[in-house]
């Protein structure tokens, strides 16, 4: 029998007066218009005796706090167990800020975030989840992969690990050609778009969505864009710019790439649905002496500076740059190792959830923070029609880097909170789920 049923449904997310756009430091970065709205979008799925739900944000994080309440709500509400509700952000560094971080606590120009978003952010994510919930109707559902590649790379290494693979969910109506949404997952960084912008976007994503829903599944059909695992992927060595032309440009892209394998689906439906998540408590890194902080800022300061004078390509000095920045955060971290602050900012970190959804043979791991892609390549050549959508339910207060990043010391393992271990535990603890589920 066809049971599978499934709704669908967007809530404007964006802000409604000057936010602070977060993503850069030392730049006071306050929205002055709109590029592109941003968008909650959710995405529910119901084969009779389970039901799960995708909602996916426009914003450069969600943290374990505010997942927690919005899941409560729409919980509350629809009757559906927490446990199968994900929340994700697409990680714009376009947008407010949404996550106080410890690491930028020294920078004089950051604010604090602003409650007034967050109660905006906070309803139109309940909105949207409840929305689709209430909008179910007979339904059908396709996977297709489509290819990412060339619209970013590794950011520290263009020739290093990255993940092209672009799993994209499609939903039709059961008794017609209509799109009832469309969800992807690409691993890659979104920030064509840097500190010279001041207006809010979503940067390429935005674009991707507007590509499909003008050339293929129509205006109102939602678009949930997941950010996979994307801690060492960028577009910086790509971009002739960083203008909003080339986050077009590269939105666009992505969106032909899916648009070329659309036609491929199979759509069941009858789907098998089910779910489940588990925790991890990563170990600290032990943070740096100040002392060697201090000379570790200063050689970062010098090789910038360097670079600078040099006249080193464009992207060599944006390498460095951001080493600057995170010499800068290893320097407030190892202070506040110091002053007991730290532990403060990790009560909204820890116990760090892991989730994975199944929806027939295809299934989807939640990660929270921004892990490196290798963490993602590993569980994905464990287990068949696996993809991993980052961002997820929480944050880390940093990046979760490989013991070889690590031990080069670069911006991300500057601004790391906990040891490179975490990405292990992270596969492990999937693995686990995925054996749960039969997998």
């Amino acid at each position: 029998m066809d049971t599978l049923k499934a709704g669908s449904a967007v809530a404007d997310i964006t802000p409604v007066n000057s936010q602070f756009l977060f993503g850069y430091p030392h730049v006071e970065r306050y929205s002055t218009g709109v590029k592109n709205p941003l968008l909650s979008s959710a995405l529910f799925l119901d084969n009779g005796s389970k039901k799960i739900m995708f909602i996916a944000n426009d914003i450069i994080f969600v943290d374990k706090a505010l997942s927690g309440r919005v899941r409560s709500k729409i919980a509350s509400v629809t009757g559906m167990d927490e446990q199968y509700i994900m929340v994700t952000a697409t990680h714009t560094h376009s947008g407010p800020l949404t996550v106080d971080y410890l690491s930028n606590i020294g920078d004089p120009v950051v604010p604090k975030t602003d409650p007034t978003y967050i109660e905006l952010l906070e309803k139109g994510i309940v909105e949207a989840g409840i929305s689709a919930f209430e909008n179910s109707r007979p339904a059908r559902a396709g996977l297709v992969i489509a290819d990412g590649s060339g619209v970013g790379t590794n950011r520290r290494d263009p020739s290093g690990p990255a993940d092209p693979e672009v799993p994209v969910l499609l939903v039709k109506e059961k008794s017609s050609e209509k799109y009832i949404a469309c969800m992807l997952v690409y691993s890659m960084h979104p920030t064509v778009l840097h500190e010279d912008s001041t207006l809010v976007s979503g940067d390429f994503p935005s674009y991707t969505r507007e590509y499909l829903q003008e050339k293929v599944l129509g205006k109102d059909c939602p678009v949930l864009y997941h950010t996979g695992p994307e801690g060492n992927q960028s577009p910086r060595h790509v971009t002739s710019a960083n203008t909003f032309a080339e986050a077009e440009r590269l939105g666009y892209m992505l969106g032909k790439r899916i648009e070329a394998e659309i036609d491929k689906a199979e759509y069941f439906p009858n789907l098998d649905l089910d779910g489940t998540r588990g925790y991890i408590n990563p170990p600290l890194k032990e943070p740096m002496a100040v002392p060697d902080a201090e000379k570790h800022l200063d050689k970062a300061v010098k090789q910038l500076d360097f670079l600078r004078k040099s006249g080193a390509p464009s992207q060599e000095v944006r390498t460095a740059e951001c080493d600057w920045f995170g010499a800068e955060e290893t320097l407030t971290l190892a202070q506040s190792a110091d002053n007991g602050l730290r532990e403060k900012y990790l009560k909204n970190c820890l116990p760090a959830e892991v989730q994975v959804f199944k929806i027939g043979g295809w299934y989807f791991a939640a990660w929270p923070g921004e892990v490196f892609i290798e963490y993602a390549l590993d569980i994905k050549s464990k287990y068949k029609n696996l993809f991993v959508i980052n961002l997820a339910n929480g944050e880390f207060q940093g990046y979760i880097v490989t013991p070889e990043a690590a031990e080069e010391g670069g911006y991300e393992a500057s601004n790391a909170m906990f040891e490179p271990e975490t990405g292990s535990m992270l596969i492990a603890e999937t693995s686990r789920l995925m054996e749960l589920l039969g997998k």
